[in-house]
């Protein structure tokens, strides 16, 4: 696909393994950022000093950080509307992972539910990106 200008964008024709697994990668990174701001919300105080030496808000930048790079990477290995749903994992993660770390958080049906929901999505997103472009035969 080529743009006017000098910006130009590369598209590959199959996502590549790779990409998949470097957006799952991400999906961690983000999903402990947001454990680490949550941790990092127990300690904020309208002072900028709580804020500067809030060392999971620090972390949680980190990790967002991170993940962002993965992510910019795995793009250059794939579809967009293929890879960025992967990024819906990450609520399926923090889901899980959040009663273990937070005693006010815990699993119900209807995250149970919710969780299928995301994977159906997921996976529905990806049989779809795995259809031929339409110039292929």
């Amino acid at each position: 696909m080529e743009n006017s200008g000098s910006f130009k964008v590369r598209t590959a024709h199959r996502t590549q393994p790779w990409a998949f697994a470097l957006t799952l990668l991400c999906t961690f990174f983000v999903s402990a950022g947001q454990i680490f701001y949550k941790f990092a919300s127990g300690r904020i105080t309208p002072d900028i000093f709580s804020i500067l030496t809030n060392v999971p808000l620090f972390l949680g930048f980190a990790s967002y950080g991170i993940g962002l790079l993965l992510l910019l990477l795995a793009f250059r290995g794939g579809e967009l509307s293929a890879l960025y749903p992967i990024i819906a994992t990450s609520y399926i993660w923090v889901c899980l992972t959040a009663p273990f770390f937070f005693r006010d958080d815990y699993m119900t049906i209807q995250k149970w539910f919710g969780i299928a929901f995301i994977t159906a999505g997921i996976i529905s997103v990806g049989i779809g990106s795995g259809r031929k472009y339409p110039s292929e035969k």
